[in-house]
């Protein structure tokens, strides 16, 4: 029997993010969120994250890249702390964002590297 989408999903998220963290988020989850919560592990981390096509570490490039041009600060902090796991340097991830900067605007690369700046220091 393979391995379902959702349990990849699961499996895979573990393996970027840590169980602590994934401990953390299926304990703040209750009834409300845990459908959203089953989404996110089936679809994107299962469905997206568990395809061959692309390795983790340049789906980490990819999602800081778009993070940070959308300007989504949280979602940002833990794909910056996710992509050191998947093997980005700090300088790789300073790369990312002047390019975010550059294309997206300077609004959203100075709130990037905000983010990268309290993560790096937070390592």
């Amino acid at each position: 029997m393979s391995e379902s989408t959702y349990e990849l999903g699961e499996k895979i998220r573990r393996e970027v993010n840590g169980d602590e963290v994934v401990d953390r988020i299926i304990a703040n989850t209750d009834d409300f969120s845990r459908p959203i919560q089953d989404l996110l592990t089936e679809y994107c981390w299962g469905a997206i994250w568990g395809r061959a096509g692309l390795d983790r570490r340049s789906r980490s490039i990819l999602n800081i890249g778009m993070l940070a041009a959308l300007n989504r600060p949280d979602a940002l902090a833990g794909h910056i702390r996710s992509g050191l796991v998947n093997g980005l340097t700090k300088d790789e991830i300073q790369e990312c964002l002047l390019q975010v900067a550059v294309y997206a605007g300077m609004p959203a690369g100075l709130s990037s590297f905000s983010v990268a700046q309290k993560i790096f220091s937070d390592e």
